[in-house]
């Protein structure tokens, strides 16, 4: 009995890890899973870590923090530039993006929440989210296993 609620509990605890949230000082906080990510905008793109290159799909990180209040668009002047994005992953790496890095009124860049590569859902060692940065020169700030957006005002 002990083993089968032994497994009970790893099975939710993984199915937990499934999600993606997205809180701090926004509007709407949002826990977003692969379906709800799979509703919204597609978009791709192809980067290379360590060798051949992987044509990722997934969802703009614009559109995330937009469908969670993020001041973005118009909204995004002032005081609201200040604002940056403070991206956990499951294994405690961070990574910080500001809000005029994933708005396309300020940059062509396109920084995507990944949860494909190559047509296949990503692996538990890339997954189930992954950023990828593809226009970096480094990869550095392509986070694997994503679970966590945090958006923080500096200038309140």
């Amino acid at each position: 009995m002990l083993k089968l609620g032994l497994a009970v509990i790893l099975c939710f605890a993984s199915l937990g890890a499934q999600s993606l949230t997205v809180g701090g000082d926004i509007a709407q906080p949002l826990s977003l899973s692969k379906d709800d990510l799979a509703k919204m905008p597609r978009a791709a793109a192809s980067w290379s870590e360590h060798g051949p290159a992987v044509n990722y799909e997934g969802v703009l990180l614009y559109e995330v923090l937009k469908a969670a209040g993020a001041p973005l668009d118009k909204q995004l002047s002032g005081k609201a530039l200040a604002t940056y994005v403070l991206a956990e992953a499951k294994d405690g790496y961070q990574v910080v993006f500001t809000l005029p890095e994933v708005d396309p009124a300020f940059t062509d860049s396109k920084i995507l929440v990944a949860d494909t590569a190559n047509g296949q859902p990503l692996d538990a060692t890339h997954g189930p989210f992954r950023i990828v940065c593809a226009q970096d020169k480094k990869g550095a700030r392509s986070i694997r296993m994503l679970e966590k957006l945090t958006i923080v005002k500096l200038r309140k």
